[in-house]
Order: C-alpha cells, then sequence, then structure tokens
C-alpha cells in the first residue's frame, strides 16, 4: 500500500522535505501548517502593496545543493534590476536569464551591506580594528579595546558560557561595546547566563585577530563575509510559495490554517496526528512524522502523556523562545547620509539592515526594504522600514497597542538619528512572531536527554529551526529537510541514522563565509 507521511510545518524546512520526498518516493505527502501563510518565519509579508521581509534573509549558502536548488526555482537576473544602474551593479549577470522589470519569478543579485550602529555612528559588521573603526572609536576607546584583546589572549577563558566565548574572541571592552548590551535585547537574559553554542553556530570563525589580519591580505588565505547574495525580486515568501505550488503540482497536499494538535504513539512509534483546522478535528493516520513545529509544541501533543518520561516533558514545557515584533514605517526620506564609496539610490544609505547596539534605544534592527530589492517597496514613494524588536510573548512590548507602538518606533528614529525630527510616517503596520528564536539558555542545558527521547520514536524526524531548537538559517534548515526525505526514503529509523540530521550545521566555519 502506498506510504502517508505527514509534514508539521509549511517553512523552508517542511516544503523541501515535502518536495524532496515526492522526486524520490511515491508517498502520499500532506503538509499540514496553522497559520494562513507560506514561509513561516522566512515568509513575506504585503501591507497595501508593500512588501516586508521578516528577519531579513540573504540567499547564500556554502552548500552547491541548496544554491542550486533556488535557482532551479528562480533563475538569475538576466537583466538589470530597476535599481542596479544607481547603485553601480549589473555584472555578473546570467545571459538569457529573466528580466526584473518584466518577470515574476527572478532572483536578483544583490550586494551585502550590514553595519552597526553605535555611539550615533557606523562601524563594519563585524567589528574589526579598521582605521574607520578607530577614527570612530577614539584613540582612548582603541587602545583600550587593543590592551583589553591582548589580555583575552594571554589568559584565554573556558568557555562555559556565551560570554566566555565572545571575550576569547575579542577581547572584553570591545564585548561589552558591541555584543553585551545586544545580545540582552536579542535574549532578554545576559551573556553570563546562555550556553556558548549560539556564538558556536552563528560567529563561528570570526575574531578581532582574523578581521585584524585580514585587513594586510589581497586574497587567499582566510575566507571573509559573502559581498553579494541572492534574493528573489518580491522577498523570501514569493519563492516559499512557489515552492508550495510546485508540491502540489508534483501530488502533494499543503492545507493552512491546520495545526498538528496530537500526535498519537503506538509500540514506540507516530501512528497518527490530530489535526484541528477551519472544518474541525480529524485523524490522519501516517507511516512517518516529519516535524519542524517547535519541540515544546510537539512534546506537548503526544499522546498518550505517559509515553514522554517526566524529565523530558518538564524539559520540553520549560524551553526558552524570543519573540519577534517588527514595525514597518513609509517615510519620506532618511537624515543619515551615505559616506560610503557604495553608490545607492538618491541619497540613501546603502544598507540592507543595520545592527542598533545604541543603550538608550529598545530596537534591534533597521531593514531598509528599498536595499534588498527595489520591488519590495511596491511603487510607494520613499523609504520603507523595518524596525525590529525583541520580547517575550504576552509581556509589556508584545502587547502594546500598534497606535503606541508605531509612536514609540518612529520616536526611535529619531532619538539615533536615522530620520530628522519631525518626520511625517506615512503608512505603517506591526507584526508579531511567536517562537522566533529558540533560547539556548535555562532548561536548553537538559535538551540533549530530550533530543534522545525523540530519537527513540522511530519514524518521527524532527527539522527545521524550532524543530530542532537550533538557530538554523534558511539553507540548513533545508538541508534537514532533505536528510530526512533520504532517511524516510531508506527507511532509516534509529537514533544512530538520526544522528546526520542533528549535525547539520555543526561544521566549524561560519555559515556566511566563501573561499
Amino acid at each position: 500500500m502506498r506510504k502517508t507521511v505527514v509534514v508539521a510545518g509549511a517553512g523552508p524546512a517542511g516544503l523541501t522535505a515535502a518536495h524532496e520526498l515526492l522526486r524520490v518516493t511515491d508517498a502520499e505527502v500532506i503538509v499540514l501548517e496553522a497559520a494562513r501563510h507560506i514561509g513561516g518565519i522566512s515568509r513575506t509579508h504585503v501591507h497595501n502593496g508593500m512588501r516586508m521581509d521578516i528577519g531579513g534573509h540573504r540567499f547564500f549558502s556554502k552548500s552547491g545543493r541548496v544554491m542550486d536548488f533556488w535557482l532551479g526555482l528562480f533563475p538569475l537576473q538576466g537583466a538589470p534590476a530597476a535599481d542596479d544602474e544607481a547603485m553601480g551593479r549589473g555584472r555578473n549577470l546570467s545571459p538569457g536569464g529573466p528580466d526584473p522589470e518584466k518577470d515574476e519569478r527572478v532572483m536578483l543579485l544583490r550586494r551585502r551591506c550590514s553595519r552597526i550602529l553605535y555611539l550615533r555612528k557606523f562601524f563594519a559588521y563585524p567589528i574589526s580594528l579598521s582605521l574607520a573603526t578607530i577614527a570612530a572609536l577614539g584613540l582612548p576607546r582603541t587602545l583600550h579595546a587593543g590592551f583589553g584583546y591582548i589580555g583575552a589572549r594571554l589568559r584565554r577563558r573556558e568557555e562555559k558560557t556565551l560570554e566566555d566565548f565572545m571575550v576569547n574572541r575579542f577581547g572584553k571592552p570591545l564585548y561589552r561595546m558591541f555584543f553585551e548590551d545586544y545580545n540582552m535585547k536579542v535574549w532578554g537574559v545576559s551573556p553570563r547566563e546562555m550556553a556558548p553554542d549560539w556564538g558556536a553556530q552563528r560567529i563561528k570563525g570570526l575574531s578581532l585577530w582574523k578581521a585584524v589580519t585580514g585587513l594586510f591580505k589581497s586574497g587567499g588565505g582566510e575566507t571573509s563575509l559573502i559581498e553579494e547574495f541572492y534574493y528573489p525580486k518580491l522577498g523570501p515568501g514569493q519563492l516559499w510559495e512557489a515552492l508550495a505550488a510546485d508540491v502540489v503540482s508534483s501530488g502533494g497536499k499543503v492545507r493552512l490554517g491546520v495545526a498538528v494538535t496530537g500526535v498519537n504513539i503506538a509500540d514506540g512509534r507516530v501512528a497518527s496526528v490530530t489535526a484541528r483546522g477551519p472544518d474541525g478535528e480529524e485523524v490522519i493516520a501516517c507511516d512517518s512524522f516529519v516535524s519542524s513545529m517547535p519541540i515544546a509544541d510537539l512534546v506537548a501533543a503526544i499522546a498518550p502523556r505517559e509515553a514522554v518520561p517526566k524529565g523530558a516533558r518538564e524539559t520540553a514545557a520549560a524551553l526558552p523562545y524570543r519573540d519577534f515584533m517588527t514595525a514597518g514605517l513609509l517615510v519620506d526620506k532618511l537624515a543619515l547620509k551615505n559616506k560610503t564609496r557604495m553608490r545607492a539610490v538618491g541619497s540613501l544609505v546603502p544598507d540592507c539592515w543595520i545592527y542598533v547596539q545604541e543603550r538608550d534605544v529598545k530596537i534591534g534592527r533597521l531593514q531598509i526594504f528599498n536595499n534588498w530589492s527595489p520591488y519590495m517597496a511596491g511603487g510607494a514613494k520613499g523609504v520603507w522600514l523595518g524596525l525590529e524588536y525583541f520580547c517575550r510573548e504576552g509581556d509589556g512590548m508584545w502587547q502594546t497597542p500598534d497606535g503606541e507602538f508605531i509612536k514609540m518606533a518612529a520616536a526611535e528614529l529619531e532619538k539615533i538619528g536615522v530620520t530628522a525630527p519631525g518626520t511625517a510616517v506615512r503608512d505603517a503596520v506591526v507584526l508579531r512572531v511567536p517562537k522566533a528564536y529558540p533560547g539556548y539558555f535555562g532548561a536548553y542545558e537538559r535538551f540533549p536527554a530530550l533530543r534522545g527521547y525523540l530519537d527513540t520514536i522511530g519514524n518521527l524526524y524532527c527539522i527545521g529551526r524550532n524543530g530542532q531548537h537550533r538557530y538554523n538559517n534558511m539553507d540548513h534548515s533545508m538541508l534537514t529537510g532533505f536528510e530526512a526525505a533520504r532517511l524516510i526514503a531508506s527507511g532509516l529509523t534509529s537514533a544512530t541514522d538520526k544522528a546526520a540530521l542533528w549535525s547539520i550545521n555543526a561544521e566549524e566555519e561560519y555559515h556566511e563565509t566563501a573561499k
């Protein structure tokens, strides 16, 4: 009989797994997505014709398989985009590729520019002791940072916390300037309370020593952050919506607004899932279950309750998450001036996003959607911004009425000099994203035992950012989807077999480097 695979979640991991399963097996594949949109946190939100990238998504991977997959869905542009001439771009385009001005399914080639705003000045990201950095910091701060780094090199810490990880690589003064407060914004706890795992996954391979030595190298040797990346014309969600359509055209099912509420275990395997949607509750029998739903929700859904050991159940219930709010604001212009050598449209600064390290505001990051793609603003005149805030679902920030939140966000832009005083907000919207970031503190220290239990459920495969409680990027999430499909197609179900699934995003090099 034809086997059935249920996939929970229509984000990058779940859709990739579904697409691959349809390619390598003859199984019936059913994707259940609790939300009414495709893409998870990688979706694109549309507001009055303007598009918002939730969190910012550069399409770059060290995996050739992932890069080829993306370009197979959206071919690289063959003609200039609307802003390429103004930006001084137009090289390295694909001969015969689609025209961004006429075609919809097209991957743009974009220039990477991300900087840090600190002391009301711009600093390179990642931080380095370049001449520009020294000038912005001033001599006293620079000397303090330099001696602090030397001290960290002479007295290396045992890396028990994220603070230890960062101090070892940048020294205590630079850590306090550029990491401590920002991480407090993101996670709501001190880096002293976090496991070093986050640093190992997100800033591996970066250090002040590499940044300094890189200033004296003309090529080869150490890797560096990518300078260009791909980006769908209408934002990341456009690609995932196209992939979902391909899943359906290949015979799969993608059902939106249908949440997995029960994971029914029999004889150590998932026998069926209970799903609740617009038409009520139903039970779907399955031969394999691929889960990208948050592990806290997954374990809470397992039935019977006694199938889950008490320790695993308590750990899952206590797993920390960081939630996310973003305000989209349309303004006429910015007060920031472009003092870089990078060309931009008009007087706009060239950044795709800016890390805001300022301690006197709550904003964590600022996106300039016009620079991601000139088509994100949907023809609206002005600068289309995304102000990103980190919070906890249900806290004071989360419950702030949208109107008040927009006023607060606009006031913070003025306070840090991004906009001039009295700048009018022409349009605005507020979005709330629960469980955006899996946390590396608190109950996370007991996660290995919880993972060990989940691996005993033979036909359960945990994938993606929330499905593995790991801060994966899109490409790593996709790779977990590919691997889950391989395991299912090969009939592999043991914990030893699944080790390869959990080892993705455990490589030594930083995930955004390229030789």
